[in-house]
């Protein structure tokens, strides 16, 4: 078993750009006792409501938005650039966990940490707790044709606002 270092969100040094711009990251979240992940590429970290928080965007028809919405917590984790890291995330979020068990066939290991799911081959994941959900709409869009050109099926984000409680970094082997 991995062993952790507990850090506060502050003393993250990566770029959030970079982490979930090109790492990307796993949404993982719990429901009824079964896990569910996704691949997200889209979110943000910062300070709203005087707490670190991070930004979650999940469109409704992923299956992985039940597991959050059923759920108080959730995880995101993210693994490096690494061509199987871009791999795994890739077929995680191409594959949808209603159509097989794709977390077992990920090859990922599945742990928790104060009840919350995540993966023991991430080198970063940060606990959360929601604090705040709305569906995005196109009226609050303020440049022309941003929406239609992200949605064109109309199917607009939840957005996800998540107070860090926890950051996991991975221990550096000696």
């Amino acid at each position: 078993m991995k062993e952790w270092k507990t850090i506060t969100p502050e003393e993250i040094t990566t770029n959030p750009f970079r982490l979930i711009g090109k790492e990307w990251m796993l949404v993982t979240a719990e429901m009824n006792g079964k896990a569910n992940t996704m691949t997200a590429s889209w979110g943000g970290v910062g300070v709203l409501w005087n707490k670190p928080v991070a930004f979650v965007f999940l469109r409704p028809q992923r299956y992985t938005r039940e597991f959050v919405d059923s759920s108080d917590t959730l995880s995101l984790s993210f693994y490096g650039e690494s061509e199987e890291a871009h791999k795994t995330l890739t077929y995680l979020g191409r594959v949808s966990g209603r159509d097989e068990d794709k977390i077992a066939k990920s090859g990922l290991t599945l742990t928790h940490e104060d009840g919350v799911p995540f993966f023991e081959e991430a080198r970063m994941v940060l606990l959360g707790r929601k604090l705040y959900c709305q569906q995005m709409n196109p009226e609050s869009f303020l440049i022309p044709g941003l929406a239609e050109k992200n949605y064109p099926q109309k199917d607009y984000h939840f957005v996800y606002v998540v107070e860090i409680e926890k950051v996991l970094m991975e221990q550096e082997q000696a």
